[in-house]
């Protein structure tokens, strides 16, 4: 057994029968940390410059409990036409059964178009610690203290 290898967390997938012809999500690769999704469009949607667009992926899941499914850009769409995620990452809980939307949004200076079964984002399942919420009258002490964003790298 390789380092890390274990027991594999099954997550249930349903294909709606929009996405009847469409693959199932994989990995790119044997060590990806996400699971591709594809555009479940019925024709070639595109998306002009600075618009959004919830772009569905028919496909539904079903993570166990105390695991979260996170929706993630993918870096050569950014990179190559400025498509990338809203809400990103997007937050799948384990009791979520509806249909996986991708909102999308083009920061490019030109129209994109999103063909059906093109890999449009990906799909990253993590686990969940347990968390306990626990309210206190005052924090302990950290050389940080309470300075505000980009403080660490600020001299």
């Amino acid at each position: 057994m390789s380092e890390g290898a274990g027991r594999a967390v099954p997550v249930r997938v349903l294909r709606l029968p929009a996405a009847a012809d469409l693959p199932l999500p994989e990995r790119a690769t044997a060590h990806a940390a996400g699971f591709d999704l594809r555009a479940c469009v019925a024709g070639p949607v595109t998306i002009p410059a600075g618009a959004r667009l919830l772009i569905p992926t028919g496909l539904a899941i079903a993570l166990p409990p105390g695991y979260e499914g996170q929706v993630r850009p993918r870096s050569g769409l950014a990179l190559t036409s400025g498509l990338t995620l809203l809400n990103s990452p997007g937050t799948i809980d384990a009791d979520y059964r509806g249909e996986i939307g991708v909102i999308v949004v083009n920061h490019g200076e030109a129209p994109v178009t999103i063909e059906r079964g093109a890999r449009i984002a990906q799909l990253v399942v993590q686990r969940l610690p347990e968390i306990e919420i626990v309210a206190v009258d005052e924090l302990p002490a950290t050389p940080r203290g309470g300075s505000g964003f980009g403080h660490t790298g600020v001299r």
